[in-house]
């Protein structure tokens, strides 16, 4: 399987894929067309890894104990003092 199908590699994986071709670009040491064919490659997993961590984000909850003592879920955007 090619990397460029490989839609069900770890957010890890896809992590140090893009920072390989990131790193790639900044040398400035490629071809034109294999500089652009990487860099739709990076876009890809840009917006891969985003919208893995969006659904991380959401699953993410805290468990709170109320004054009551009872324990309930909020967002993890919510803080709590």
């Amino acid at each position: 399987m090619t990397k460029a199908t490989r839609e069900d590699q770890s957010f890890e994986a896809s992590l140090k894929e893009l920072e390989s071709i990131v790193e790639a670009l900044e040398r400035g040491d490629q071809p034109l067309e294999k500089a652009l064919e990487m860099f739709e490659r990076g876009v890809k997993l840009a917006r891969t890894c985003q919208h893995r961590l969006d659904q991380a984000e959401r699953k993410v909850e805290m468990l709170i104990k109320g004054t009551d003592g009872e324990v309930r879920t909020i967002p993890f955007e919510e803080r709590v003092d």
